[in-house]
């Protein structure tokens, strides 16, 4: 395991699908195999909160991104808006 943080990178992608995963889990979509019922921690709130979080990133980084990156964060916000507004209805 690397401790020297000077050696180690995260890429723009793995920070997107980081807040990604968790606004997913926070809707209550849990992992392969488990079923809604079972998914624990469905929090909107949390849920709302990663989005957003997304949503300032795709401000923030506007006209820096490479073309991968802003298909990566337009298709993860618009799949994620689509969860949430699933799960709002519930």
């Amino acid at each position: 395991m690397k401790t020297d943080f000077s050696e180690q990178t995260v890429e723009f992608s793995q920070l997107v699908l980081g807040f990604s995963s968790a606004a997913l889990h926070y809707l209550g979509e849990g992992t392969a195999g488990e079923s809604k019922q079972v998914a624990k921690g469905t929090n909107i709130a949390l849920a709302r909160q990663n989005i957003e979080i997304i949503r300032m990133l795709k401000t923030k980084t506007n006209g820096n991104l490479n073309s991968d990156e802003t298909k990566l964060i337009d298709a993860v916000l618009t799949d994620l808006m689509l969860k949430f507004h699933e799960a709002s209805k519930k």
